[in-house]
């Protein structure tokens, strides 16, 4: 055990001499956890050898901390309770307002009518894990963690009108609201759903562990149409553009080689919502043409943000926005592309199976198949990566051992959104080889994954042809 402390030691010494060089030469710098969070604090990462040393040097002082911390330290769970109520009682409001000198815990109850006590508990846990900092006695102040929490609001503001609390912000605090809401409830309910016969095997997003919390079976779809629950449909809207956020934004532009498509060529974007990844394309490649397909709803909404932001795509012919069910017939017989983003991850197999023999009933020879979801890698060497005839792309860069393959916590946003997709839907995110099973199935050929430097587990792009 001594020798892979040692070892984990080198891992980190070596990695932090590359990222402090790598940073003194690009000009970028280590985030502050004392300063808050902007996006500009992760422009280091757009160096690959910045980003793989961050990626070792995270791995290694996680598994360093797994060795040495008390098991049941490392299986607590109560942190969630304790930035639930942070977050909601907008404690992060109130210290950005506070400034450096931090605020009482009597004076931050004070102002959102919590108990100072048991605010202080929470608080006290979180600054354990550096989500928040006490500077003095009961004294507390935001790092750069609980700083993701903050809507940018005044707090009175958002204190008198908690509805529309996350109305006009980044997202970054609503799509924590959401976690610590519906799938923190639903959580709870995890080993019910995994456990009783009714819902143990069903693959239906009605026998899901969110619709044993809310106890009436209801999807999280149909539980959001529910007058009362509009504001966590809402919350919920604002907290996915959030994520969007997270991305690169030219993320979208770099999954595909769009510019070998020839002019005139059609994409359908399958469940694209009001067609904002689209847009993103349709900006870069004005020779391509889009048929952006959803429900009702968010197509409405789609051609009036169209009429705004694009009006001349749609004047044109080059956008055109399509009421359409993917569990239904596909409309469109000659796309070169069909994109489906981040939609196989909200279905179990079952429901997939519909969506994808639907697109490969409609498909051209020529037509190519476009996936955009998270690829989970495994937590030991794949060895298919190891084959002659593997697929390109198919496994991730891999780190050297001791260190968990998959770069342990590190990559870890990609395994919470499979637990989300698990609790919410009953679905999962996918490995490579569940993705390759599941087009095969369907009259699909999986042949690359594009990554990009300094890839990790919350995005990739695969792409498939008919056979």
């Amino acid at each position: 055990m001594s020798s892979t402390i040692r070892s984990l030691l080198d891992i980190l010494t070596s990695n932090v001499n590359v990222l402090e060089q790598t940073c003194t030469s690009n000009g970028t710098h280590i985030p502050d956890l004392q300063a808050p969070f902007h996006p500009t604090s992760e422009d280091f990462r757009t160096d690959p050898r910045a980003a793989e040393a961050s990626s070792l040097i995270v791995a290694a002082a996680h598994q360093l901390a797994a060795i040495l911390t008390p098991p049941p330290v490392s299986l607590e769970h109560f942190k969630s309770a304790a930035l639930r109520v942070c977050l909601e009682s907008n404690v992060t409001e109130i210290l950005r307002e506070a400034g450096t000198k931090g605020a009482h815990v009597e004076d931050i109850a004070r102002l959102n009518g919590q108990d100072p006590r048991k605010l202080g508990q929470f608080l006290r846990i979180l600054a354990l894990h550096h989500i928040y900092r006490e500077i003095t006695p009961e004294v507390f102040t935001n790092t750069r963690i609980s700083s993701m929490l903050d809507t940018l609001k005044p707090s009175q503001e958002v204190q008198a009108d908690p509805e529309h609390k996350h109305d006009n912000t980044p997202g970054l605090a609503a799509l924590a609201s959401h976690h610590l809401d519906e799938a923190f409830k639903a959580s709870a309910y995890a080993w019910e759903a995994c456990s009783e016969p009714s819902t143990a095997h069903s693959g239906a997003p009605t026998a899901s562990a969110f619709a044993k919390a809310v106890g009436d079976g209801e999807t999280l779809w149909q539980y959001y149409s529910k007058p009362q629950q509009r504001f966590r449909e809402i919350r919920f809207g604002i907290g996915m553009k959030g994520i969007d956020a997270l991305q690169p934004p030219d993320a979208v532009l770099k999954a595909y080689n769009w510019k070998d498509l020839p002019s005139g060529s059609l994409v359908v974007d399958v469940g694209g919502g009001i067609g904002s990844v689209a847009q993103n394309i349709a900006k870069s490649f004005p020779e391509l043409y889009f048929v952006i397909q959803d429900l009702l709803g968010p197509i409405e909404d789609g051609k009036k943000w169209w009429s705004k932001n694009m009006p001349e795509a749609l004047s044109t012919g080059r956008i055109c926005l399509e009421a359409h069910d993917f569990f239904t017939p596909q409309s469109q017989k000659n796309a070169a592309v069909f994109m489906i983003k981040q939609i196989l991850h909200d279905w179990s197999d079952e429901y997939c199976v519909k969506i994808l023999l639907n697109l490969r009933q409609a498909a051209t020879p020529s037509t190519v198949l476009l996936i955009l979801e998270s690829i989970m890698p495994y937590a030991c060497h794949d060895p298919a990566g190891d084959e002659e005839n593997s697929i390109i792309g198919a496994v991730p860069n891999e780190a050297p051992a001791p260190l968990l393959a998959n770069y342990g916590a590190m990559n870890e946003m990609g395994y919470l959104s499979d637990i989300d997709m698990c609790l919410l839907f009953n679905s999962q995110e996918r490995t490579i080889h569940h993705f390759d099973r599941l087009l095969r199935s369907t009259g699909w050929k999986l042949t690359i994954v594009n990554r990009q430097p300094g890839d990790s587990t919350y995005m990739q792009s695969m792409e498939a042809v008919p056979f």
